[in-house]
């Protein structure tokens, strides 16, 4: 997956994440109508099915939080750049306004990572509910 520019974290991240988020939304309705209950669980291969969505929950995760902290790296590159040009410029109130935005959007994008945690620890306390018994994960992950 591409990485966001800096410059486009408004909406277009905010749908990109909505986006990503997809299979975390889900989860509750993917597992109630692929993981039998017990009455059913001799006609469908509840095993293959948890270990695939524990894959794809791993993926989007991990692609998420990749997102997200490239978002974080480039936002911080242009927050530093726009400290050192406002020390040279203290009266350029045009310059401090941007510096301000981007600070703005630096805050809100570590915020996703709170976010993030959230939205991962909700999926995983869903999956093991339903999955404990079919997958067991590897250990090193």
């Amino acid at each position: 997956m591409a990485a966001v520019p800096a410059r486009s974290m408004s909406s277009s991240t905010v749908e990109l994440l909505k986006v990503m988020r997809t299979i975390d939304d889900r989860i509750v309705h993917e597992l109630n109508t692929t993981v039998p209950t017990a009455s059913f669980a001799g006609k469908i291969d509840a095993s293959q099915t948890c270990k695939q969505l524990y894959e794809s929950l791993m993926e989007a995760h991990a692609s998420r939080d990749r997102v997200i902290k490239n978002c974080i790296a480039q936002t911080s590159a242009v927050v530093k750049h726009l400290r050192e040009e406002r020390e040279k410029n203290l009266d350029d109130l045009t310059l401090l306004k941007q510096l301000r935005k981007e600070q703005t959007k630096l805050k809100w994008m570590q915020s996703e990572l709170n976010v993030e945690e959230v939205v991962n620890d909700r999926s995983w306390k869903v999956f093991n509910e339903r999955c404990r018994i079919h997958f067991k994960p590897p250990k090193n992950e």
